[in-house]
């Protein structure tokens, strides 16, 4: 691996020399922010669509809190999603293992979207991220 680096860096310097032209690297810059660092957490749910969390969350404890990933029957004939765990690995929320549902049913197989609820595996607190793990409410 160094040897084709070491060869691609020559030939890159050689191609430099050759033209004429000054070779200057990026700078480097750091994220202005990264989501972690916008991420929010709330001890309640209040807005609109918290009701269909609630919804989501008594119909995953209804089939025993699935920690396989998978699609699950869903009534009306709609499916739902479990991804299996999140691993909240930018610690948003208290630390534990989480399984994560998502919260509308859909046809079997179809797009995912970024409705989410999450379970602390232990003591079955759950938080509702309408926005993919951005931010959470605590149902």
């Amino acid at each position: 691996m160094i040897s084709r680096i070491g060869r691609f860096l020559a030939g890159l310097a050689l191609v430099v020399g050759l033209s004429g032209t000054a070779l200057v690297a990026p700078a480097i810059v750091a994220p202005a922010s990264t989501d972690a660092a916008q991420a929010a957490v709330y001890n309640s749910c209040t807005i609109s669509r918290c009701s269909a969390a609630r919804t989501a969350f008594t119909g995953w404890q209804s089939l025993g809190w699935p920690t396989t990933a998978g699609w699950y029957t869903w009534p009306y004939g709609n499916y739902n999603y479990t991804g299996g765990t999140f691993y909240n690995r930018e610690g948003q929320l208290p630390s534990a293992t989480y399984s994560e549902y998502d919260v509308y049913p859909r046809a079997r197989g179809a797009a995912r979207d970024a409705y989410r609820i999450v379970v602390n595996r232990s003591t079955r607190a759950a938080y509702f991220t309408p926005d993919h793990y951005v931010t959470f409410y605590r149902l």
